[in-house]
């Protein structure tokens, strides 16, 4: 992009309150501020930020240390060109203040960009931002907001997600990814590589855009550790059988008493874990191997590539073949990406 002297800065305000998570904060901020030091821009200044919160001054975040801010009001001095409201167990009291969420939805209309961080989509929720839209947040707070805002969708997987100009990231170190983005979307590729090498962070992830696995996922819901052995089995034989009634045999269970008590234990079918396991190792093998989409779906234990693209959407909601594009390694051959079509 062409850059002249007198371009203006991008404000980037973040709105934080008592109990914000300090790197839902310093883990954005410090991306969005490096990229002012990229080669890219060439000693232009492409963003200022700045720290509001509802009394200005110092607030305490949840590692008892304080972050200087400046009065909301303040803040809306000048324009705001992306509003990023940090989260934080210090947002469910945050969403009791009147004038803090009447202001985030007063300013956000005047902003080009909306953001979240983690917890931060607590308050953007309750300010009415999110109506009808997708957004994600820390896992073990994807239920809760669901419960207190059934009138949108809650994503569980993914790092980030962006419906127009609303953002939303999930937890903690999710917000570097979500302000690499925008640097991305503001100043290129090349800019957000650059400040993606100077954190050495991962500019998009490997292993793909969900917080966790799918099968940590499954491990996760099943407290008990009733299935544990059997989920360690399956993860290791996914060209095998994995019917019902083979994995009922296993455990010496009657296929009816086994696909009841498993769903009752980890609220979903056997037979979804298995194609949660399998759509788990495609996207780790279309990241880390350049092997062709058959044979993927082969090691997987798909039957055909036809049955790894549909569970693929269903789970993944892209198709092999793009996530491959967004997550794998850019270097790989040419003709091995040929060997896939």
């Amino acid at each position: 992009m062409e850059l002249t002297a007198q371009h203006a800065p991008k404000r980037v305000v973040f709105v934080i309150y008592p109990g914000v998570t300090l790197l839902d904060v310093t883990g954005p901020l410090q991306a969005i501020s490096s990229a002012n030091n990229t080669e890219i821009v060439n000693g232009t200044r492409m963003y200022d930020v700045v720290i509001a919160s509802p009394q200005g001054g110092p607030v305490m975040t949840d590692c008892m240390v304080e972050l200087g801010s400046v009065t909301l009001d303040h803040a809306a001095l000048r324009p705001i060109d992306t509003l990023i409201v940090a989260g934080g167990q210090g947002v469910f009291d945050a969403i009791e203040q009147r004038d803090l969420v009447d202001w985030i939805r007063s300013e956000s209309a005047k902003c080009r960009r909306v953001a979240s961080t983690c917890m931060g989509s607590f308050l953007t929720a309750e300010a009415g931002l999110l109506e009808g839209q997708s957004v994600t947040t820390h896992w073990r707070q994807v239920e809760e907001l669901q419960r207190r805002f059934p009138e949108i969708d809650v994503k569980r997987d993914p790092l980030f997600v962006r419906n127009g100009n609303m953002w939303s990231s999930a937890g903690v170190t999710a917000g570097i990814d979500l302000a690499l983005a925008m640097i991305e979307e503001d100043l290129g590729h090349e800019a957000a590589m650059q400040v993606a090498q100077s954190l050495v962070v991962f500019f998009k992830r490997p292993g793909g855009q969900s917080q966790f696995s799918d099968i940590l996922n499954i491990q996760a819901a099943e407290t008990e550790g009733l299935f544990a052995d059997l989920h360690a089995w399956i993860a290791g034989h996914l060209q095998s059988d994995l019917s019902v009634n083979k994995l009922a045999e296993r455990l010496a269970m009657s296929p009816r008493s086994f696909s009841r008590k498993y769903k009752e234990k980890t609220g979903i079918t056997p037979a979804k874990t298995v194609e949660m396991m399998r759509v788990d190792a495609a996207k780790r093998a279309l990241v880390r191997s350049d092997l062709s989409l058959a044979k993927i779906a082969f090691n997987a234990g798909f039957s055909d590539e036809q049955r790894l693209r549909r569970a693929f959407q269903r789970h993944v909601g892209a198709s092999p073949m793009a996530y491959r594009d967004t997550f794998g390694d850019a270097d790989r051959p040419a003709e091995s990406v040929q060997n896939q079509l």
